[in-house]
């Protein structure tokens, strides 16, 4: 899974799964574009579930968004509570969520 740190005036944190780094899924008049600059970006990194619990754990207690996409992603953040299934929403199957802490 890739995690992006972007400092704003208010934290935006962008998770995805790696596997659909760089896609974009389409249902009907929906979008949702896995951009790897956005997902990735120059500041973002690679991380196992444990790390990305880690990060989330601490950037959940700030005043940050949150931008989730993918399954594993999607079930890491229902693991430590930052959503419930019911704020998940999909397009072409994909798994995503937008939380606003």
């Amino acid at each position: 899974m890739y995690i992006n740190i972007i400092e704003s005036y208010r934290r935006v944190v962008a998770i995805c799964d790696s596997e659909i780094l760089g896609k974009k899924f389409e249902e009907g008049k929906k979008q949702l574009d896995v951009k790897e600059s956005f997902y990735k970006g120059e500041t973002g990194k690679k991380v196992e579930e444990q790390e990305l619990l880690e990060l989330i754990g601490k950037n959940k207690l700030e005043d940050a968004t949150f931008n989730i996409v993918g399954e594993k992603s999607i079930q890491a953040c229902i693991k430590i509570g930052l959503i419930g299934q019911e704020s998940v929403a999909k397009i072409s199957e994909i798994p995503y969520s937008l939380v606003l802490i």
